[in-house]
């Protein structure tokens, strides 16, 4: 199982990327939603990060196990679930893509509040659930700016 948690935690080993494999995900989930994800309905996409959230709740606390450290740089499936909401009802564009990749990438990396105090909770909660923040937040900014600018 640690394996298989290892795999999934680090979302098909890019958490082994060198230089902020974080970034290399957040990427990857752009990717995955702009040429894959086109056509899924939006109760299919919320399943579908649901689900990456349960797992990466489980998966990481097994990597924080088996490695030690509390917050582990090559788990970045928290990246994916992240990145992912941090996308939700936007149209496919390139420059939707990039706004959303960027607010959440600055928000995952400064984490301001609340986003802070959501990473000390323990284990993979910590590790799940500030990025989820940060996503939710960048879905914020990103509305306010379709609907009132």
């Amino acid at each position: 199982m640690t394996n298989i948690s290892n795999w999934i935690a680090t979302v098909f080993r890019i958490g082994y990327l060198p230089l902020a494999p974080g970034t290399w995900c957040s990427l990857f989930a752009v990717g995955v939603w702009y040429f894959l994800l086109v056509d899924i309905s939006i109760i299919n996409y919320l399943i579908l990060i649901l689900i990456i959230s349960i797992l990466g709740v489980f998966t990481s606390n097994q990597v924080i196990i088996d490695s030690g450290k509390n917050d582990p740089s090559e788990v970045v499936i928290d990246e994916l679930a992240g990145q992912w909401l941090a996308l939700l009802f936007l149209p496919r564009s390139i420059g939707f893509a990039i706004a959303a990749f960027i607010i959440f990438r600055i928000l995952d990396i400064t984490k301001p509040f609340p986003i802070k105090q959501l990473e000390g909770l323990p284990r993979g909660w910590g590790v799940m659930l500030d990025d989820l923040a940060a996503g939710l937040i960048s879905f914020g900014i990103i509305q306010l700016y379709i609907y009132f600018v």
